[in-house]
């Protein structure tokens, strides 16, 4: 796809009965405290300064409270923790996962969602990261797991080994920084609009630097035959025994490995402990977790959770299977869905944009729903197959406006809009929705989702 001039089109809003009214009002609460309240970084827009200039200057005047010690200026601290594991501010304690009432039946097979409008950077803190979970989760011995490497026959490797948690940590390792998406994220906006915050509709995302073994070095201590074996079945230990087929080729690039740390720590059992997958730019189904079993073999494997699901149902009546790469993709975090703007003046907008094929090389934003693009920023560390934060100089007059942002990547692939990738793949698929998102700012300053149809 190529960049285009997408038109404005007719607005949908968002429907009101996502969840209870004291859900929705929970949710759009926590929203607008996104951002430590987003608009209290803008000083008030700026004291209505219009400026950014005038922002980095606004001194005591307005604010005479300033003039007054406080109490944690006048007296001692509290003592210094020595022991445990440290906590946030109990001021952001309203920034959390959150689950979705309804998308699942129980709450082992259950979603959690980041608060994307709550973060800074890229990285994902690992008490904020979201979770995906088929059978619930466990906290498993390390020193009694094992990863076992056979093949399907035993003509595809020269001889099958099991591992210890141990043995692994010996090994040569990698720490990078990746992104990972649930193939579902985004899934609920295919048909309408149906969730009122960023968290909802981009929520099932996160990014850690993972730490952890390559793939190859473990292949190539088994003697594997690469010119025959061209596929890798992951085994998960959970009840689910959660199963995916991974192209060789993932594996002969460098880029797949087991892992066993996460942001500067083991992984946390929600994330795997002690040990997933990391299938970079691949839907985040095959970072199979309690990663028990890897299999080499010559085929593709067609297990119920590539065949049944996370397939692609198209216009005819048939389905994808094996479509794993997320391709390239962008959301505003800040102003999104919930959020407030007190008054007129100079905001930041700023988002999130990430490829499954490489580096994020460009992000476009556009104020009135696609007639005019201006090119973000983006703010450093550019990596490839890991989020990419872009940032945006606006001023708002107080009228009407349409936010959206719209990626490329380092192959020249463009994010669609809804009704290019309508065109395509029909409205009722659930998995794969890389398409332009859209907040629509009222006059009133709240900010809701909606699409241009």
């Amino acid at each position: 796809m190529t960049h285009e001039s997408f038109p404005s089109g007719r607005l949908r809003k968002a429907p009101e009965n996502f969840l209870t009214p004291d859900g929705v009002r929970a949710v759009v609460d926590e929203a607008r405290q996104g951002r430590r309240d987003f608009v209290r970084h803008a000083f008030a827009a700026a004291l209505a300064g219009g400026s950014a200039a005038a922002a980095a200057q606004a001194g005591p005047a307005g604010d005479p409270a300033i003039l007054t010690l406080p109490e944690h200026s006048r007296g001692l601290g509290q003592a210094v923790a020595t022991e445990g594991y440290g906590k946030p501010s109990r001021y952001e304690a309203n920034v959390q996962r959150r689950p979705s009432p309804g998308l699942t039946q129980t709450a082992q097979a259950s979603v959690s969602f980041a608060p994307l409008q709550s973060l800074f950077g890229i990285v994902t803190p690992s008490g904020l990261h979201f979770e995906r979970h088929h059978q619930g989760w466990w906290d498993i011995d390390p020193s009694r797991h094992r990863l076992m490497i056979n093949g399907s026959d035993d003509t595809l490797l020269n001889k099958p080994l099991v591992f210890t948690m141990d043995e692994l940590m010996r090994l040569p390792s990698v720490s990078r920084f990746h992104f990972i998406e649930c193939g579902a994220n985004t899934g609920m906006e295919w048909g309408n609009v149906a969730v009122p915050t960023c968290q909802y509709t981009h929520g099932m995302l996160s990014c850690s630097e993972f730490t952890g073994v390559p793939l190859r070095v473990l292949f190539d201590l088994c003697g594997v035959d690469y010119k025959r074996a061209r596929y890798v079945l992951a085994e998960g230990a959970d009840g689910s025994s959660m199963t995916r087929t991974v192209p060789m080729e993932l594996v002969e690039s460098g880029e797949v490995f087991v892992a066993y740390g996460q942001n500067g720590e083991m992984l946390r059992p929600e994330q795997g402990y002690p040990l997933r997958l990391v299938v970079p730019g691949v839907q985040g189904v095959s970072w199979v977790k309690y990663l028990r079993r890897l299999e080499v073999g010559d085929q593709p494997y067609g297990t119920k959770d590539e065949t049944v699901h996370y397939v692609d149902l198209m216009p005819g009546g048939l389905h994808r299977q094996y479509t794993s790469t997320q391709e390239c993709k962008s959301v505003i975090t800040t102003p999104s869905g919930g959020q407030l703007l007190l008054d007129r003046g100079y905001y930041q907008i700023s988002g999130l944009a990430w490829s499954g094929r490489g580096k994020v090389k460009r992000v476009d934003v556009t104020t009135d729903g696609g007639r005019n693009w201006r090119t973000a920023r983006l703010q450093d560390p550019v990596m490839s197959k890991c989020l990419t934060r872009f940032t945006l100089d606006w001023q708002w007059h107080g009228k009407p406006a349409i936010l959206q942002s719209r990626a490329m990547d380092e192959t020249g692939y463009v994010q669609p809009g809804t009704r290019q990738l309508r065109a395509v793949r029909g409205t009722r698929s659930i998995y794969h929705n890389n398409a332009i998102q859209s907040w629509l700012v009222e006059e009133s300053g709240e900010v809701r989702n909606v699409q241009l149809s």
